[in-house]
């Protein structure tokens, strides 16, 4: 009988011990999403949807091999990173896929750059920012930065969508790879609105928040269903897209665990019926556009 083949999906990142962020909720969207998940653990960390008690970095080495295990073997479609911590794990991957020549592999990688947890946490060391901007980013197909996040980036401060989207744009400028810039935390808004710029696109997607509900790894959801979407051969912007929905989707199914909740599962029907998933895409422009035109 011939059997089915899985494109792989891999995630680098920090171990989550209370299974709603990190490596766990990376390859529950992996399989949700019909991908085969692949991890490589960048850190142990213990933690819960309250608070981060401790951090422990995997040894540069032990990273390392884990690296080559994988790509000697599964040749991950797309691959995104998340809580890397250390400035030497940094540039542990940096220098493995700078080496691999990723442009070469038409593979993608995404860098969801973890600097503070929802709780307020510190998830990468101060000196580990420095290598992140200069030898990770450069690499990347796409960030995907949180609010805090992209302030430190753009070197600019965010209160607005209009500033959303210079802020896009001026990432892009400085390291060369697509944004999504996610504005959940903004104030005084009803919805979750985010900003993708690649040069050439952009798209605001945008969702209601869903009242009631605290949830942990959002982030770390949405830019899996990302490189799931990739890894299944979407284009990026459409990967974005679909991620919006599938995140919108798993906030909106969550469910309740001890005082907080846990992201809902999602089905493989959310890629294949996205306008059903509660996001919805309100902007679509090109980069010589004065504004979004709006389309459905």
């Amino acid at each position: 009988m011939k059997r089915k083949k899985l494109p792989v999906a891999l995630t680098i990142a920090g171990s989550d011990s209370g299974g709603g962020a990190g490596i766990q909720a990376d390859l529950k969207t992996f399989v949700a999403l019909g991908v085969h998940g692949a991890s490589v653990i960048a850190c142990l960390t213990a933690q819960n949807p309250k608070r981060v008690l401790a951090v422990e970095p995997c040894s540069p080495k032990m990273l390392r091999q884990q690296l080559e295990a994988v790509f000697e073997e599964l040749n991950p479609a797309a691959v995104k990173t998340g809580m890397l911590f250390s400035a030497k794990n940094i540039s542990v991957v940096a220098d493995f896929f700078r080496n691999l020549k990723l442009k070469t592999k038409n593979l993608k990688l995404i860098v969801d750059p973890l600097m503070i947890s929802t709780s307020g946490a510190k998830l990468l060391e101060p000196a580990a920012i420095k290598i992140l901007t200069e030898k990770l980013l450069p690499l990347a197909a796409l960030v995907t930065p949180n609010l805090d996040e992209a302030e430190i980036l753009a070197g600019q401060k965010i209160s607005s969508i209009e500033a959303m989207r210079g802020a896009a744009r001026e990432i892009f400028s400085r390291f060369g790879c697509a944004v999504l810039l996610k504005g959940g935390h903004l104030k005084n808004f009803t919805e979750a609105v985010d900003i993708f710029f690649d040069g050439e696109t952009e798209l605001l997607l945008s969702a209601p928040f869903v009242k009631g509900v605290r949830t942990h790894g959002t982030g770390c959801t949405y830019s899996a269903a990302i490189c799931a979407a990739l890894a299944l051969g979407h284009n990026l912007p459409h990967a974005v897209e679909l991620g919006k929905h599938f995140v919108t989707s798993a906030i909106a199914d969550s469910y309740r665990i001890g005082n907080h909740f846990a992201l809902g599962q999602v089905s493989l029907d959310t890629l294949k019926n996205p306008a059903g998933a509660g996001g919805k895409i309100v902007g679509h422009s090109s980069h010589s556009a004065s504004g979004c035109s709006g389309c459905s």
